[in-house]
């Protein structure tokens, strides 16, 4: 239950952000803005990890098994680009249906070919019709 309240929040936060970024892009640039949230997520993390027990330690980045799992704050960066800018010509709305339905598609391909260290499963009609409820539900939500 509990992941499920954090999962929830996380989407309401990531809406919340991209509408508050876009705002932001406006008045300045997609790269000013991309920066200062990249910078402005450094300085909470980091005053995070000072403040709880500073768990780990930046050496062991060093010592991480796949180094491609490195470039999360490479697809960090780009993952804010492009939520600006879809949320800028879309809306929130329609930008977070078409986030969400890649997101739910792109992880069920990672779990049905068990790349980047996740554990296969095995492909079920029931999940797949579930993509194609959610693709209905976008073109339910955009019909006029």
């Amino acid at each position: 239950m509990w992941g499920i309240i954090i999962a929830i929040v996380s989407g309401a936060l990531m809406s919340i952000q991209g509408v508050f970024n876009t705002g932001v892009m406006k008045q300045t640039s997609v790269w000013v803005t991309s920066s200062f949230v990249q910078l402005s997520a450094l300085i909470v993390c980091l005053g995070a990890w000072l403040t709880t027990g500073r768990q780990g330690s930046f050496a062991d980045l060093f010592r991480i098994d796949n180094k491609y799992m490195l470039l999360g704050g490479v697809i960090g960066a780009f993952i804010t680009f492009t939520v600006i800018k879809s949320v800028d010509t879309l809306g929130p709305a329609r930008a977070n249906m078409f986030i969400i339905t890649s997101q739910l598609i792109v992880a069920y391909l990672i779990e049905l070919m068990g790349i980047f260290g996740s554990e296969k499963v095995d492909f079920e009609w029931r999940k797949l019709v579930g993509v194609a409820l959610v693709l209905i539900g976008i073109v339910t939500f955009k019909w006029k």
